[in-house]
C-alpha cells in the first residue's frame, strides 16, 4: 500500500510539479524594516510641524471700547526671532459672538523676543471683546510699518 500512495504522488508531482517551500527571504524582512522606520520618521516630522511650538505667537494683553464702534486692543508677541517682521491677525466680536471686525497688525523687527503692540479695530456694531486670530512672518506686501 506504500508503494501505491508513493506512485500516486510521484505521479502527481510529474503533473504539477513539486511544490515549493516557502522559506521568508532575509531580505525582505530588512526591507519591511526600512519600510516601518522610514514611515515612523514621516509621522513623527508631521506631528513636530503641526504641533510643534509656533515660530510666533500673540496673547491679548488687553482691550478698551472706543467711541464709534472701535475697539483699541494691546497685544503681547512672542517671536523665535525678534530681528524679522511680523504680521498678526487681530479681531472684535459682538454681543452674539460674531466676528464684527477685523484687522491686520505689522510687527516691527526689534531686539526683544516679546513686543507689546497696540492697535484699533473698526468694528460693524458695537464691538465686546477681541481676540488674536493668528501671527505669522509672512508679511503681505502691502502692509508696511504703521
Amino acid at each position: 500500500m506504500a508503494t501505491d500512495q508513493a506512485t500516486v504522488d510521484q505521479g502527481l508531482a510529474d503533473r504539477y510539479g513539486r511544490a515549493r517551500t516557502r522559506t521568508p527571504k532575509k531580505w525582505r524582512k530588512w526591507l519591511y524594516g526600512a519600510i516601518a522606520v522610514v514611515v515612523s520618521g514621516i509621522v513623527t516630522w508631521v506631528a513636530y510641524v503641526n504641533l510643534g511650538s509656533a515660530p510666533i505667537d500673540a496673547e491679548r494683553a488687553g482691550f478698551e471700547e472706543l467711541p464709534g464702534d472701535a475697539m483699541s486692543m494691546t497685544l503681547q508677541v512672542t517671536r523665535d526671532e525678534p530681528g524679522k517682521p511680523g504680521v498678526c491677525v487681530v479681531r472684535v466680536r459682538d454681543k452674539a459672538g460674531a466676528e464684527s471686525g477685523r484687522r491686520e497688525v505689522f510687527v516691527p523687527p526689534g531686539t526683544s523676543t516679546v513686543t507689546t503692540v497696540k492697535t484699533t479695530i473698526k468694528s460693524i456694531g458695537k464691538p465686546v471683546t477681541s481676540d488674536v486670530f493668528g501671527c505669522s512672518y509672512e508679511v503681505p506686501p502691502y502692509l508696511s510699518s504703521e
